[in-house]
Order: structure tokens, then sequence, then C-alpha cells
């Protein structure tokens, strides 16, 4: 496979990647004023870029694409790297590496003691960065280390991930934080909050020389064998924080890896304006803190925990300035880092919104990004995509983190696994080739209670009753046979296949008889058969549960979405509910990609409560559909 690399700025070196600077803690600006970056990144990043190829260049060695190191510099000069074909190889030892937990100061005082907290910091390096060598780090900031006692310390030879495993024998530092409150660090855990940024955020100013840190006797504990470039990575709450840690712009942090990550808290635990089923509608916010918070940490944070939980606004799930701190998107424009985005298309944990609008707003300021979609759940891509995936990651961090010449960013921006689980790339996300089509609501046919066209069905109208007890599966079974807790509208059979790429959109004329209710959309892909009755993916909204393996349980239902009809025109403010006015209620169902087989029929579902997906609201009772006036907008590609 062919392979090119993002071209550097104007007047850069691509032959020294060293290993000891002759000026320690040096930096310069390099780029003279008005100059450009070729390949058109903002001019923050290449400039970030250049600070650390200045301290690269000073580690005397110079790397030959054909695996072969040759000094540069007398024989005493620190060790280098062993690369080969733009990658780096395996050359140091990981039995011999440097394993040290320190304590970083960060510039905040969460638990209200007085004190700046301290986080713990685990640290894997090679063992050569004792004789000078300077390496980049593979960093994962996580609430995940467990309950810790007082007599406990992090064991900084254990490490959660395969990250250092991998990592350290090629060169690089391996660093797992444990955000404030959490394992050994000091402080009180937020769920997103700004906190947590500013536990990840100090890790990165301590690599850079900007933040103070000791060992547990109270000794200063420098990073002198850091280069300064930092790439975290991790997946959900981690990949959350990486996102986080981002917005914020931090000099240093050179690349992120969020896996099923979390760009908004509140479309994590709301949809439009509903609280998602389970923990995620009481008090999940103090619930999520009461599950990573430390034994350490119990005793002072009572009154934080409760805060969270008083301000998640459970009895109107409204988007409210908790949550908009909370929320990563808001801040998209300050991203420095490059991104390389990684989502599970049957994940229904971190749903695709979160993806798609980080995505989206990453296009928007120009980061340089990559995307990788995979047929697998809440899970590490490298269950799906394997070596795929492993390689990938490991050019992408050696194009990044120590400027490699590997070819990464000419190859296709974005990985789509499909359904048979083979893989297609293309430009950009959605399909460049996608485009919204419009399918109007209609009246029954032979084959279906409903149906979908490219025409409106003038003067028609549907009804159904809210039935709470139902779940999914019964929602969807049989559209040919008209029950009353649902309507359902199909496409003919398909001639070919159709691809879906992006957001689905529905958009209904509707009265209710109540004062409150839902509304519910599922988005099902019926096949030359009547669908049987599998129940879907189980749902769960602990992100402290370990990821599944393997491949979730298959199901018709491609997306869904749902919305208060209070909350039709804001989130932030509802306004009432007439019984027997009408309204015109739009709403987004969850971005995905996926390929619809010819022979088979796109349909939409239309119910009221779906207690499988967001919280029942019990005031609901009959919706009736003007179909004249009501359609789905679709993304699709033939």
């Amino acid at each position: 496979m062919s392979k090119a690399r993002l071209a550097p700025c104007q007047g850069a070196s691509l032959t020294l990647v060293g290993m000891s600077d002759p000026v320690p803690g040096r930096r310069g600006r390099v780029l003279q004023a008005g100059r450009l970056c070729r390949d058109h990144r903002p001019r923050r990043m290449c400039e970030d870029h250049f600070v650390i190829r200045k301290r690269l260049a000073g580690f005397g060695m110079a790397v030959l694409g054909l695996g072969f190191v040759l000094p540069a510099a007398p024989a005493s000069a620190a060790p280098a790297l062993l690369v080969r074909d733009g990658r780096t190889e395996p050359a140091f030892s990981y039995e011999e590496a440097v394993r040290e937990t320190v304590y970083v100061e960060t510039p905040m005082d969460s638990d209200h003691d007085g004190r700046r907290d301290r986080v713990a910091v685990a640290v894997m390096r090679p063992a050569e960065t004792r004789n000078g060598m300077r390496v980049a780090t593979i960093m994962k900031a996580t609430p995940y280390t467990g309950r810790v006692t007082p007599s406990t310390v992090p064991d900084p030879g254990v490490f959660s991930d395969w990250y250092d495993e991998y990592f350290v024998p090629r060169g690089y530092a391996a660093v797992e934080v444990e955000v404030q409150g959490t394992g050994a660090s000091e402080g009180c855990p937020t769920t997103g909050g700004r906190e947590d940024v500013r536990s990840a955020t100090a890790a990165i100013d301590w690599l850079n020389g900007r933040a103070r840190a000791t060992h547990a006797d109270g000794s200063a504990a420098v990073a002198d064998w850091s280069t300064g470039a930092v790439g975290m990575i991790g997946l959900s709450y981690d990949g959350t924080l990486a996102e986080a840690a981002a917005a914020q712009g931090v000099k240093g942090l050179r690349t992120i890896v969020p896996e099923g990550a979390i760009s908004s808290w509140y479309d994590y635990a709301r949809d439009q304006g509903i609280a998602y089923a389970g923990s995620l509608g009481n008090r999940y916010p103090e619930y999520q803190a009461n599950r990573v918070i430390s034994e350490n940490a119990l005793a002072k944070c009572g009154d934080v925990l409760a805060k969270l939980g008083d301000r998640a606004a459970d009895d109107s799930a409204e988007y409210t300035p908790f949550w908009a701190e909370r929320n990563y998107r808001r801040h998209v424009s300050r991203v420095r880092a490059s991104v390389l985005l990684a989502q599970g298309l049957n994940d229904t944990k971190v749903r695709g919104r979160q993806f798609a609008e980080w995505w989206q707003g990453l296009e928007d300021a120009d980061v340089p990004r990559k995307l990788w979609l995979h047929n697998g759940g809440h899970e590490d891509p490298l269950v799906t995509g394997a070596g795929a995936w492993q390689e990938t990651l490991h050019r992408w961090m050696d194009y990044w983190l120590y400027d490699l010449d590997n070819g990464i960013m000419r190859e296709p921006r974005v990985t789509v696994q499909q359904a048979d689980n083979s893989w297609q790339t293309s430009a950009n996300w959605p399909h460049p080739d996608s485009r919204p089509v419009r399918m109007w609501f209609g009246p029954a046919d032979s084959s279906a209670v409903g149906t979908l066209g490219d025409t409106p069905a003038t003067g028609a109208t549907q009804t159904f009753t809210d039935d709470p007890a139902r779940n999914e599966a019964e929602m969807i079974a049989n559209p040919s046979v008209g029950v009353p807790y649902r309507l359902a509208y199909l496409t003919p059979p398909l001639t070919r296949p159709t691809r879906l790429s992006g957001t689905p959109e529905v958009s209904v004329r509707m009265t209710s008889t109540s004062t409150s209710t839902p509304l519910t959309a599922l988005l099902v892909d019926y096949g030359p058969a009547a669908p049987g009755t599998s129940a879907p993916q189980p749902e769960s909204a602990d992100l402290f549960a370990p990821a599944p393996r393997g491949k979730p349980t298959k199901t018709p239902i491609v997306t869904r979405g749902s919305v208060d009809v209070k909350n039709r025109d804001s989130v932030t403010r509802p306004s009432p509910v007439r019984p027997g006015q009408a309204y015109t209620v739009s709403w987004r169902l969850h971005a995905t990609d996926y390929v619809f087989p010819a022979g088979h029929r796109i349909a939409v579902v239309i119910v009221g409560n779906d207690k499988d997906y967001v919280t029942v609201d019990p005031a609901a009772k009959s919706v009736t559909v003007d179909l004249g006036l009501s359609n789905v907008v679709l993304p699709l590609a033939n």
C-alpha cells in the first residue's frame, strides 16, 4: 500500500531525530513572521510542530529508513531510536525499563482542604533515558484504577492497557495519570468537570517542564527525559479526557486518540430533553463519581459529590451550565493537537452523536484528523481491527510525536468497517457521495401499515396510543400488522445496496392528548422475511464496567433517537404542550454508517416511550401524526 506523509513547513529539516538536547530546556520559534505550512494547517499547529522538531534535532543521531542508525555525534552520544520504513522498531528492553510513580502538583484544590491537589502519575520509560536519551510520551488519563486505601500507592509496573508493552520497546515513555480523587491522587472526582481536565493538563505541563512533581519521599521529580511531545489515548472516559485536554489547547499535546469517547456529557446522559434509561436519569454524575472515588477521598468529598447529583437537573433533563461545562465541543476551535478518532458503530454506551459532532467541529476548525469506524461495540478498536488498527496507531504516533516520514497523512482520511467485516476508505465522513434524501410518511399499502415515499400524502393522519410496557422487539415486529402503540413507514424493497452515512432527522406534525409526551423514532432494516423478536443489545450506563468482547447482539434497528416534545424548540428552555394543538417536532437520530442490502426495506417506526432506550414519561397518552407534513431525511449513497 502506497503511503506518503503530510508535508512539513517550509525550511524544515527532515533528517535528524535525536535523543539529547544540547541546551536543556531551551526552546525557540523557528518560523519567520508570515510563514505558512505547506499543508495549510493552522499556524499554531505548525509552530508547535517545530518546537518539538527543534528539540528532537538536538538528539545527535541521524535515522535512515533502511533500518540502520548512524552516529552523527561522538560515540558518547545518547542512544537512538531504531527506525525502519518510517516506523520505530523494538530496540529497548521492556523488562529493564525505568518504572516510577510521581505526584504532580495541579493548580486546583478540588477537596477544599487548603492545599493544591497532587495527582499520581505512573511512568515507564526506556532504561536508556537514565543516560541522556529523551523520548516522546504515550499518555492515558483515567479514573479507573480501583479503590485505593491510604496505604496503597500505584504500581508503575502494572499498566491497564497494551500501550506500555508495545510502545516502550519502540522508544516511547508510557504514562498513566490517575485523575483527582481516584487511585492515589488527591482531590475529589467531578465526572467530566474542569477538575478532571486539569489533572490531565497538569501531567502534560510536567512533561514539558511547566509543573512541579515529587516522588513519594518528597524528592523532586523532573521529566528531563521527556521531549515534551505527548500523545493521549484511551477508551471511553479515558478517551473523553483526551478530548477535554485537547479542547484546552495545552502546549505539548501533539495528538490524541479518543476511542468511544464522550464529547458532551449532556448528550451522553440525555437525548434531546429525555434522560437515557437506567442510572443516567438518577443523579448520574454523583453515581459515576462514587464508582471511581478512592478510599482516601471518600471522607473529604461527600459534599462535592452530592452537588454533582443536585446539579444534574434530572427533573427537567435540560441543558444547564453544569452540562455546558462538560461539553468539550464548545471549545473545539482551541484544539492544537491532531486527532485519530475511533468509534464502534454498535456502541450503545457512547452513541453516534458523540463522535459525529466532534468530528464536524474538527473539520470546521481545520484540525488534522483521521476517523476509524469499526463494527464493534464499546471496546478497543484492537478487538475488531487487530493488526490493522495497531499499525495505524503506531504510524500515527510515530508521525506526530517523532516526525517520521511514514506517509500516514496522505492516506484516505476515513476507514469504515462494514457489516460483513470488510473495510472501506473514503476522503471524509459522512461519505462524500451521501446526499440528504427526504421521504414522506404515507398511508398503508398491501405489505405495510405505512409507507415512505417521494411525495406528501395530503389530508391523511394516523394515531398511536403510548404503551410504556412495550419493548423494542415488540415495537418493530410484523410491520404489515397494525398495532395501537406504534406507527410504521416502509420503503419498497431496495433495488440495490444503499448506504446510510451521517445523521438521520425526523420531522412530524403532531397533536397530543396530554401535556407531556416523548417521541421516539427507530430506523429499521427489514429483510425479505419478517424480522424476529430478538432483544436489543443490553444497555449499560456504567462506564466503569469492562468493555464487552466480540460482536454485540444484532437487531434490525440501525439507529434511534428520542425527544421530549416540551423541548422541541430548545433543550435549555421547555415550551408547554397543549392537548389538541398541532406542533412541528424535529429531532435527530444518532449518526451511523450502515449499508441496507438490496431487497431489504428501510423503515421508520414512531412510538412514544421506549423503555429500552430512554426514561419513561408516565404522562404520555395518544399522538396523532399529519402524514402530509411528516418525513424523515436520510443521508444516503448508493
